[in-house]
């Protein structure tokens, strides 16, 4: 298993070996002591979500206020373009993003530490997405930012309409989520990166 930081501070790509025989296949998916070694701490995983999209579907860019919500994403079945935002105010790359393709042929697996905001889109007719996730999700908790917003142009597939739900199309820009007070500053991030590395890794 490979893992390799993507970029910004907190995304991570995960390449698990694939062993193939004449029954199908076999992988780990999700190792703890690699990805603590190259992350920095375990990954606590309180809900696991999955998502089934059609193509042209894009969901996201979502995010949870701190202590926030990391994200251990896998796509078994179809494909997917997975993009990851950085909106931590005051980190070198804020605004920047990064971009993984998952699907059932790489077996590619994305993380994304708490703070970060991420969107994907369906590349094939039907794509079933897994979420690991290290804190159960709320309404009050999750906020969205508009996956369109012209400034970040981010490189979703041109080629079809997008399918989004209402509350994702009606997400305020990134500029509008900073002028709601409503981001996260990379400060309190790094604090709860800090925090996660202690032996106990529970919020204070």
């Amino acid at each position: 298993m490979r893992i390799r930081e993507l970029g910004i501070d907190g995304a991570f790509l995960v390449e698990p070996k694939v062993f193939p025989d004449s029954r199908g296949q076999f992988l780990e998916v999700f190792k703890q002591p690699a990805f603590t070694e190259a992350v920095g701490h375990p990954l606590t995983v309180a809900q696991v979500n999955c998502s089934v999209s059609v193509l042209g579907t894009i969901r996201g860019l979502h995010a949870i206020h701190l202590p926030g919500q990391a994200r251990y994403v896998s796509c078994p079945s179809g494909a997917i373009r997975d993009i990851v935002v950085d909106i931590r105010q005051g980190s070198p790359t804020y605004g920047r993003h990064v971009v993984a393709e998952l699907s059932e042929d790489n077996r590619h697996v994305l993380y994304l530490a708490e703070g970060l905001a991420h969107g994907f889109a369906a590349l094939t007719e039907q794509a079933t997405v897994f979420y690991l996730c290290s804190s159960t999700w709320s309404p009050e908790t999750s906020f969205e930012v508009n996956p369109l917003d012209p400034d970040l142009d981010l490189p979703w597939p041109r080629d079809r309409e997008p399918v989004l739900s209402d509350k994702d199309r009606a997400a305020p820009s990134l500029k509008e989520a900073e002028r709601l007070g409503i981001l996260p500053s990379y400060a309190d991030c790094l604090a709860r990166y800090a925090e996660l590395a202690t032996p106990d890794g529970a919020p204070r």
